[in-house]
């Protein structure tokens, strides 16, 4: 029963580590994926053959295992065989589970510092459980348990990685800019061969000395590259800028050559490296069944020793193929590329992914000072010419994020500081390098603009903390699963597999509505989203009629728990149409960017409906804080003039409301007279409230509200007018389009 019982325990490592592929690759899909991706160097399905060669080729040269799984975070003499089967499981579920979550959050994060601290959680587990069980050890042995330097390793490469990583990319890419500028095309034809040839020699560097290392290692090859490191490096800058001239001249996009290279080489990296976090551990625990023969009191110390790894190639070819179909079939690894792309994206407008912060808001302030500074200090021509090489401009049409200059910069740089970090033996993670070249790549590259850059600032924050909760959350889960499995064994094996299976399967292949939804047509769009918007708008109509009433009556009544209410109402119907108004100009690009007075008449709509909301909130705030300071309440020529206004918008306002969920506008003529009646009553009520405070009949702040109230009304029954007619061209005009079509048709 033991035998099988491990044999099991055995079988759902496996199963863990074909998980852990899946949702590994999902999130690292985003290192060697985005800049081609976010550039459209090339089409999507050739961006995933190459990536998929690259991996194809970098899991068969992969040395199939890594010490520190077997060793890296704990003496492993010091444990039995049932103690590291135990902390093997927990790591490999805990490692599922963290990164399942950070993949449903669309964040990237690094499965190397996922899987560290996670054997450090582990181990750290079973150790006390070891210790509380053993009278003869005590709580201060516990560190003799553990090896901890290569956690402290990877907390300074982090901290290395970000630093760096983004310093090299802003500065790399504000010299190619400067370089290059937008318009490339001139430039390039003289000077690209050589840039590229550059960018080509680190991309082929970095792919040999990192993708490659392990079976590289201790050959001549390597070692008189390493002894004539810069005359190689030049021979084959050489060599590459004379191969991309002659392809130049027949008309080839040596950009795109450039960028899907580096595309091959990251994917081999990552293969050839970072397949070890995934089948590291379940080939460890493989290793520990076969060496103690069954023993479960049998110490590990086997696996004190270094891997050979020699007997690991099935194991290996299987995991490389699973990685390659993960890559083709994992919708989440799109949202977590997505949160790059919308990071770097020279769009900046729109609604934005993340929300902004104190801390970016200051970040903004102190560079909107800097560069007024400089502006002051650099001389005239020399602030002109670097204008002039960073204005935006389209040339590639392709309606991508970036352009390709920018990809082969965010490739180039990211592949030299791996390279660099490899070869000096600094735990470098490529997802951190890669993730902060391409932030500043986009900063110096001006995508950060003054409309964006509060809500990238709080996104790159966001991501970055993300990393650091990474460890922290790993050695957390990891460290409750292994006193979960110490204490309850195969009662709490059992719980915990079918509790992770039914995580995983429902993550990642049950049915989401939102996501299953089919396919619609531009037709089916655009009428989904005037009907929603439209709703949205009679929604809002009705809600304003509704608050305005009831602030008039809670007024008069002095009723500050209603009016408090009702000013926070109008606050919330204010940004959430503010939030419309802002995010509605890339939808309008899908649906209506062929006829421009639709769109016209649409953003009006949205326009007059954020003045409408508006001069409510101007209206409602200051009640309140009129009966909140305590201030007198209004007279009694004052509450019957705003009643009597209140009776006449109230009828405005339901034959608007009609005319808006009906379409019929035969009585819009009706409204324009009432509204004029209306205004001619304001006007009368004001000149009234100005005679009475000039005779010192009325209570100035009380006077000062009234008036206020009677200027806020008459804007938003104003704003209200307009936006009926705006609806009502908004018909016209599309009726137009639709027939225009339908003839076309």
């Amino acid at each position: 029963m033991g035998e099988i019982y491990y044999q099991v325990m055995l079988a759902i490592l496996a199963l863990l580590a074909v998980s852990g592929l899946y949702v590994g690759v999902t999130n690292d899909a985003v290192n060697f994926l985005n800049s081609a991706l976010g550039s459209k160097a090339a089409s999507f399905r050739t961006v995933l053959i190459v990536a998929s060669v690259g991996i194809l080729i970098g899991a068969l040269t992969s040395s199939g295992m890594m010490d520190v799984a077997r060793h890296g975070m704990f003496h492993p003499q010091l444990f039995s065989f049932k103690e590291v089967m135990y902390l093997y499981v927990g790591v490999m579920f805990a490692n599922v589970i963290l990164l399942d979550l950070y993949n449903s959050l669309g964040l990237p994060t690094s499965t190397t510092v996922s899987l560290i601290f996670c054997l450090l959680g582990s181990a750290v587990a079973v150790a006390l459980f070891k210790i509380g069980s053993d009278s003869n050890i005590h709580l201060e042995e516990l560190g003799s348990f553990l090896n901890t330097t290569k956690a402290m390793g990877v907390v300074s490469g982090i901290l290395l990685s970000v630093i760096l990583a983004f310093v090299s990319g802003t500065f790399v890419m504000w010299i190619s800019r400067l370089i290059f500028s937008f318009r490339y095309m001139k430039m390039l034809r003289r000077f690209g061969a050589l840039w590229c040839g550059m960018s080509l020699t680190s991309i082929l560097y970095f792919a040999v000395f990192k993708g490659l290392k392990s079976q590289l290692a201790g050959t001549a090859f390597v070692e008189w590259v390493n002894e004539n490191l810069l005359l190689t490096l030049a021979g084959v800058w050489v060599a590459c800028a004379l191969v991309l001239f002659f392809l130049q001249l027949f008309r080839v996009n040596i950009l795109r050559i450039t960028i899907l290279a580096g595309t091959f080489s990251l994917a081999l990296a990552f293969a050839g490296n970072d397949l070890v976090n995934f089948i590291g551990v379940p080939i460890a625990g493989l290793e520990a069944y076969s060496v103690s023969g069954g023993d479960v009191n049998m110490a590990m110390s086997a696996l004190a020793e270094p891997a050979t790894g020699g007997s690991n190639t099935l194991y290996i070819v299987i995991s490389g193929i699973i990685m390659v179909a993960t890559l083709w079939t994992s919708r989440k690894a799109m949202s977590v590329s997505q949160t790059e792309l919308s990071l770097t994206s020279a769009d900046g407008g729109g609604d934005q992914q993340f929300s902004s912060s104190m801390f970016s808001r200051a970040v903004v302030r102190a560079a909107v000072s800097t560069s007024r500074f400089l502006d002051k200090v650099v001389p005239e021509k020399v602030k002109n010419f670097i204008e002039k090489r960073f204005e935006y401009a389209d040339i590639e049409h392709s309606g991508a994020p970036y352009d390709m200059i920018r990809s082969t910069v965010n490739l180039t740089t990211a592949s030299l500081l791996i390279a660099l970090g490899t070869s000096l033996k600094l735990p470098l993670s490529t997802t951190y390098v890669c993730f902060m070249v391409a932030m500043g790549s986009s900063l110096a590259d001006k995508a950060w603009g003054r409309e964006s850059a509060v809500y990238r600032i709080t996104g790159v924050i966001t991501v970055i903390m993300g990393w650091f909760v990474t460890g922290f959350g790993g050695f957390i889960i990891a460290f409750v699963l292994g006193l979960l499995l110490m204490w309850g064994e195969v009662w709490a094996f059992g719980a915990i597999t079918l509790l992770c299976i039914y995580m995983f399967i429902h993550s990642n292949f049950m049915p989401k509505k939102k996501k299953e939804e089919r396919r619609k047509s531009d037709a089916e769009v655009r009428e989904s989203l005037v009907n929603d918007t439209m709703t949205a708008v009679s929604d809002t109509i009705k809600a304003t009629t509704r608050i305005y009433n009831r602030t008039i009556v809670a007024l008069m009544k002095e009723n500050r728990k209603a009016l408090k209410e009702l000013a926070a109402e109008a606050s919330e119907m204010y940004e959430e149409n503010r939030r419309l108004k802002y995010s509605i100009a890339h939808t309008l690009r899908e649906t209506y960017g062929s006829d421009l007075n639709l769109s016209l008449y649409y953003v009006q709509i949205l326009d007059y409906l954020n003045e409408m909301t508006k001069s409510l909130v101007h209206i409602t705030r200051p009640s309140f804080e009129h009966i909140d300071n305590n201030h007198t309440g209004l007279s009694q020529v004052q509450t019957e003039n705003l009643m009597s206004i209140n009776a006449d918008v109230n009828e405005i306002y339901s034959r608007i409301i009609y005319m808006f969920t009906s379409n019929d506008f035969s009585t819009i003529d009706e409204v324009l007279v009432m509204r004029d009646n209306l205004f001619e009553r304001l006007a009368q009520s004001t000149k009234a409230e100005l005679g009475r405070i000039n005779a010192g009949e009325s209570n100035a702040r009380a006077g000062m509200l009234f008036l206020g109230i009677i200027s806020e009304t008459k804007t938003m029954v104003l704003q209200s007018r307009n936006l009926l007619k705006s609806r009502r061209y908004f018909i016209e005009q599309e009726g137009k389009v639709i027939r225009q079509k339908r003839i076309y048709e």
